[in-house]
């Protein structure tokens, strides 16, 4: 039997009109993977959300801020979560991510690079900073710029 691809429009043939082509099954296989990935940047942006939302109030302003600075410098960087922390990634590496202080009652929070951060500079670069509610914008900024360059 000829059928039609509803995918593709080409006509192909099958054994009977309740099997789908090889290539309806890549198409329905391709969508099916589309979807899943939205439905897991979703749940990883509200993990990203409601990791900050947990905070203690001083941190959660911090957090807030910086989730700020991220989204301005890197906007194509996923929100989600790492070891519990508010972190972003790009294609599935995280890039950088906020230590809360409270997480392990240290005296101040941090606000760090991974591995697939882009930051290489010499022999020598740094990868963590620690963070306080007073920051400036001028702060705010030369992180951001950090965000930029290691986000690619």
């Amino acid at each position: 039997m000829v059928a039609r691809c509803s995918y593709t429009g080409r006509m192909t043939e099958t054994k009977n009109s309740e099997t789908f082509s090889p290539e309806e099954k890549r198409a329905m296989r391709a969508r099916a993977k589309e979807l899943k990935e939205a439905a897991g940047k979703d749940a990883d942006a509200a993990a990203n959300d409601h990791a900050i939302s947990i905070l203690p109030d001083d941190e959660r302003e911090l957090a807030e801020r910086i989730r700020d600075m991220v989204v301005a410098a890197a906007p194509h960087l996923d929100p989600k979560t790492y070891y519990g922390f508010p972190s972003w990634a790009r294609n599935g590496k995280i890039v950088c991510f906020f230590k809360p202080k409270s997480k392990f009652k240290v005296r101040y929070s941090t606000f760090e690079f991974d591995t697939a951060a882009t930051l290489d500079d010499g022999a020598v670069w740094a990868t963590a900073f620690a963070v306080h509610n007073d920051m400036t914008d001028s702060d705010l900024a030369m992180l951001g710029a950090l965000v930029t360059k290691a986000a690619g």
